[in-house]
C-alpha cells in the first residue's frame, strides 16, 4: 500500500477496527501505520521536524500503532485526558506510569491531527451516503405516487399536484428532500462540508506542542 492522498490513510485506518485482521498481520501494520503517519506529516502538513521512527529518551522505540490502537480502545484522547488516563496508557505500552506525560506529548505530536481529520472525513462521507439515500427514496416515492395515479386515483387532485407546477427553487422543492430530517440536520451537513483548515491543524499542533513541552517535567524526550 502507497500513499499518495488521504484515501489511502482512511483505508490504512478503516482496517483498524476489524482486531483479528490486526493481530494477524501486526507486524506488518506497524510499518505501514508509521509510514501513513510520516506521509500525513510531511506531505500533507508540510511538517518536516517529526522523526519517524519516534523514540523516547534512551533509545526507547515508541510504536505509533500501538499508541493509536490503545487510545481508540479507551474512547479516545479526549476521555483519556479528561480521566487522567495517561500514566495507564504509558503502562500498557511497556513504559513506566511516570511515562504519562511523554504519551501525551507523542501523541499531540504524531497523532493528534491525523486522528481528527479522519474522523471529520468520515463523518462527512456518511452524512453525503445518507444525502444520496434520502433523495433516492424521494424519487422512489414520487415514481410510486404517479404509478398509483395512473391507476385511476383522484384526476383532479392529481392536476392539482402535477409535477409541471413545480418551479424549480420552490419551497415545496426544497423541502421535499428535507421532509424527515429537520433543519438541525441540514445545517448540521452544511458545518460538515466545510473544507477542512491544514494551515489552522499545523498552528494547532504546533501550539499544542509548545504548551505540553512548556509544562513537562520531562524535557530530555524528545
Amino acid at each position: 500500500m502507497k500513499f499518495k492522498d488521504f484515501l489511502d490513510c482512511k483505508a490504512l485506518l478503516d482496517i483498524m477496527d476489524d482486531d483479528d485482521y490486526v493481530r494477524k498481520y501486526k507486524f506488518i501494520l506497524q510499518t505501514k501505520f508509521e509510514e501513513m503517519v510520516e506521509w500525513f506529516i510531511t506531505k500533507k502538513l508540510g511538517v518536516t521536524t517529526r522523526l519517524i521512527p519516534a523514540y523516547a529518551s534512551k533509545n526507547r522505540r515508541i510504536w505509533l500503532l500501538d499508541m493509536y490502537l490503545i487510545i481508540e480502545r479507551e474512547r479516545g484522547h479526549r476521555y483519556v485526558t479528561e480521566n487522567n488516563l495517561w500514566p495507564m496508557i504509558a503502562k500498557d505500552m511497556g513504559f513506566e506510569y511516570s511515562d504519562g506525560e511523554l504519551m501525551r506529548l507523542m501523541y499531540a505530536m504524531y497523532l493528534d491531527v491525523l486522528v481528527y481529520y479522519y474522523k471529520f472525513k468520515t463523518i462527512q462521507s456518511k452524512a453525503c451516503e445518507k444525502e444520496i439515500t434520502d433523495v433516492k427514496e424521494v424519487s422512489v416515492s414520487k415514481m410510486d405516487l404517479r404509478s398509483s395515479r395512473s391507476e385511476g386515483e383522484d384526476i383532479k387532485q392529481d392536476e392539482g399536484e402535477d409535477d409541471s407546477q413545480e418551479v424549480v427553487g420552490s419551497p415545496k422543492e426544497h423541502y421535499a428532500f428535507f421532509t424527515n430530517d429537520g433543519w438541525n440536520e441540514i445545517k448540521t451537513r452544511r458545518r460538515i462540508r466545510r473544507t477542512f483548515d491544514f494551515n489552522r491543524a499545523r498552528t494547532t499542533m504546533d501550539e499544542a506542542n509548545e504548551s505540553v513541552l512548556k509544562h513537562s517535567r520531562k524535557h530530555d524526550y524528545v
